[in-house]
């Protein structure tokens, strides 16, 4: 039987900013972020699984996608934790619940490298995280991809 890719696309809007970037993107600002998420694995050959033909099901590669990326990060705020800011972070927080502080930059290729770490440990037996699009903007995105990375 041969392998097959599927991919599901999902979007959400996040807000960032980089800490001690030179340029305007140090201060907070907003994106309309597109994933595309990528599995591969052989069809099931079961007659009497209800996965019957079938690589996964696009709703469970839905439901986890959402539960894991989708309903934190939609509407959120990421920042990267510094001792500078932690203070101010942290009072931030107290108001907004969806403000995230986290140890790296939070960059289209640090999160996509997070996302993929994510996403790849709750799939089904036999089945690959193959690739990740993160679309930033319409016109820039990062790519993950399983062949180029040692196994997560």
């Amino acid at each position: 039987m041969a392998v097959i890719r599927l991919t599901r696309e999902f979007s959400f809007e996040m807000a960032h900013a980089l800490e001690g970037y030179d340029g305007l993107c140090r201060h907070i600002h907003g994106h309309s972020y597109k994933l595309f998420v990528t599995v591969s694995g052989t069809p099931s050959t079961d007659p009497s699984s209800s996965r019957y033909g079938m690589v996964m099901d696009f709703g469970d590669l839905k439901q986890i996608v959402n539960e894991l990326i989708v309903d934190r990060y939609d509407h959120a705020l990421v920042l990267r934790q510094t001792p500078e800011n932690a203070g101010l972070l942290e009072r931030v927080r107290e108001k907004w619940e969806r403000v995230y502080l986290v140890d790296s930059q939070p960059t289209c290729e640090q999160m996509i490298d997070q996302f993929a770490r994510q996403i790849a440990s709750a799939l089904p037996e036999g089945v690959q995280l193959a690739e990740l699009k993160l679309y930033e903007t319409e016109k820039s995105h990062a790519t993950w991809r399983a062949e180029d990375n040692i196994p997560l």
